[in-house]
């Protein structure tokens, strides 16, 4: 069946009428922040205590815009008779936004969850060479990135959070168990170094 003549304007101007009626509903930004997703690519966050120089997000990233920077130091050995370690130190952090194209690529391919996304989207410059943000900014970034969703209640405890609660109990316990022999020997010396009693005389013991 042809279509009726003017029936596509017909629509049209029904759907100009539908809108007329309805209340606009306009964000006053900046007055009015807006509700952003809870995963929404604002900026990167860096978690410095994290990063241990491998290079895989500066190598990996498609337009080269992370520069990071760092040295060797020595560590000594742990145990006598060990041998010394060398580990990479982070001297410089920085990522180019003018260049970054927010692929996420970086993120994904860090080994020991450095980087994350961060909702926070207004770090507009005047300057393009300034949108080249250092980690102490990186780092005050990391802090606005959202927590992750909760878990299934009835799903096990990650491996991560265990070891850790182990860990932590497992320290708990050395120091309890070092307070109690610091303060058993103390006891002991206390009790080594108190003279010992004598007993009262009576009148009738010295007759």
């Amino acid at each position: 069946m042809p279509p009726i003549p003017g029936s596509g304007l017909a629509k049209g101007l029904a759907v100009t009428l539908r809108t007329m009626t309805k209340r606009a509903h306009t964000a006053q930004y900046p007055e009015t922040q807006p509700e952003l997703p809870p995963r929404s690519r604002g900026v990167i966050g860096l978690f410095e205590e994290n990063c241990t120089v491998c290079m895989l997000c500066a190598r990996e990233c498609p337009d080269w815009c992370i520069y990071i920077d760092s040295h060797k130091e020595t560590v000594p050995a742990a145990t006598p008779g060990g041998r010394e370690r060398s580990r990479n130190v982070l001297d410089r952090f920085a990522i180019d936004f003018s260049l970054c194209m927010y692929c996420g690529i970086c993120i994904e391919v860090c080994p020991f969850d450095a980087l994350f996304w961060s909702p926070e989207f207004e770090y507009a410059e005047t300057d393009i060479h300034e949108l080249t943000h250092e980690r102490d900014k990186l780092r005050e970034w990391m802090w606005t990135v959202p927590a992750p969703p909760a878990l299934d209640p009835a799903a096990e405890e990650p491996k991560e959070i265990a070891a850790a609660r182990k860990a932590v109990d497992k320290a708990e316990a050395a120091a309890a168990a070092a307070a109690a022999a610091a303060a058993a020997a103390q006891a002991q010396t206390q009790a080594a170094d108190t003279p010992p009693a004598t007993p009262p005389t009576t009148p009738e013991a010295d007759a």
